[in-house]
């Protein structure tokens, strides 16, 4: 779990421990990326996908959780193939647009965003927008989620046991799901 403190600075910043026990257990929304993520590594969830999801599933309910499925965790099992790194190093995986980032935080207030890869960006970022955006206005991330495939698109709570470290940036958390 990536708190805003992880990315953002500021005194209205918060650190984990400050996160309210409210916007940590939350309604879930899930986007699945799959198809197109399995064709281009370095796809990013848009404005468009949401708008989509929204057409078919109803609105995201202000402070939600909206996650984004793809299929990136059966990679888990290899740093190579998770990281998916080209010939120069750089690494291929999906994420979040900073557009669709800025429009969950501010249009639709989500409570905070998960992903199945290791970044709430997409793996050749350089100026990690999708964090910026998302963690500058004190909301969560969450990276390296499993079994998202197994959680209705809507309809689910989330539950994020999000670790109590007084200062803390982040941390090591179990993220359950119920429907």
């Amino acid at each position: 779990m990536d708190a805003p403190a992880h990315f953002a600075t500021g005194e209205h910043i918060r650190t984990i421990d400050q996160i309210p026990a409210e916007q940590l257990v939350v309604p879930l929304a899930v986007i699945d990326v799959k198809d197109r993520a399995d064709k281009d590594p370095d796809t990013v969830l848009t404005v468009d996908d949401i708008l989509a999801y929204e057409r078919r599933h109803g609105r995201i309910p202000e402070g939600a959780a909206l996650c984004m499925y793809t299929g990136w965790e059966t990679r888990a099992g290899s740093a190579q193939q998770f990281l998916n790194p080209d010939d120069s190093g750089v690494m291929h995986f999906p994420g979040l647009s900073p557009e669709a980032a800025a429009f969950l935080a501010a249009e639709r207030n989500v409570a905070g965003v998960g992903v199945d890869t290791i970044s709430l960006d997409f793996g050749p970022s350089t100026d990690f927008r999708a964090h910026f955006e998302i963690l500058s206005r004190n909301k969560w991330g969450l990276e390296c989620l499993a079994r998202l495939a197994d959680v209705p698109p809507a309809g689910a709570m989330l539950f994020v046991g999000a670790p109590k470290v007084a200062g803390g940036s982040g941390g090591p958390t179990r993220v359950l799901a119920l429907w």
